[in-house]
C-alpha cells in the first residue's frame, strides 16, 4: 500500500513537471514557430479563435508582427511579454503559471482526484453494504416468527 503511495505521488510529480516546463523553446522554422506562438494568442477581432486560426486582418498583422519578431531575434517569452503589455494577460489562451492562476491550472487535477476519491469511496460503501445486507440474509430466522407462519400456512392451506 506505502509503494502504491509512493508511486502514485512519483507520477504526479512528473505530471505536474512536464506540465508546468516552460515552453519557451519553440524549435522549427520561422514559419512553425510564428505559427506554435501565434496559436497560443488570442485573436481580438475573433475570440474565440487563436491567432493562429482566425481569418481575421487583426490577425494576421499579428502574426507578421511575430514573425518579424522572430525574426529580429527576438525570444517567444519576449514576444509573448510585448503582446500581453499591449493587450493584458487576456491576450493568451492560456492564463501564466503564477500567482492565482495556479488555480485555474491546478483546479481541473483537484477536481478530477477529487471526483475519483468519491467514486472509490461510493464503490466501497456499496460493496460494504452489499456484504452486510448479505451477512443479514443469511442470518437464521427467528424461531418464534418461523413456528408462527408455519401454523399460518396449515391454516390457509385448509
Amino acid at each position: 500500500m506505502k509503494d502504491k503511495k509512493q508511486r502514485l505521488a512519483v507520477y504526479l510529480l512528473l505530471a505536474i513537471i512536464l506540465w508546468a516546463r516552460p515552453s519557451a523553446t519553440l524549435a522549427g522554422s520561422l514559419e512553425e514557430q510564428t505559427l506554435r506562438l501565434a496559436a497560443e494568442l488570442r485573436c481580438p477581432v475573433c475570440q474565440n479563435l487563436s491567432v493562429a486560426d482566425s481569418p481575421s486582418e487583426m490577425a494576421t498583422q499579428m502574426r507578421e508582427v511575430i514573425h518579424e519578431k522572430l525574426k529580429n531575434g527576438e525570444s517567444p517569452d519576449q514576444i509573448r511579454n510585448y503582446f500581453v503589455s499591449r493587450y493584458g494577460e487576456w491576450i493568451l489562451l492560456s492564463p501564466t503559471r503564477r500567482g492565482f492562476n495556479w488555480l485555474a491550472w491546478l483546479l481541473p487535477f483537484v477536481a478530477l482526484l477529487g471526483g475519483g476519491g468519491i467514486i472509490v469511496l461510493t464503490v466501497r460503501h456499496s460493496i460494504r453494504r452489499g456484504r452486510k445486507s448479505n451477512a443479514e440474509q443469511l442470518r437464521p430466522p427467528d424461531p418464534r416468527y418461523t413456528s408462527r407462519l408455519d401454523a399460518e400456512l396449515k391454516e390457509w392451506e385448509r
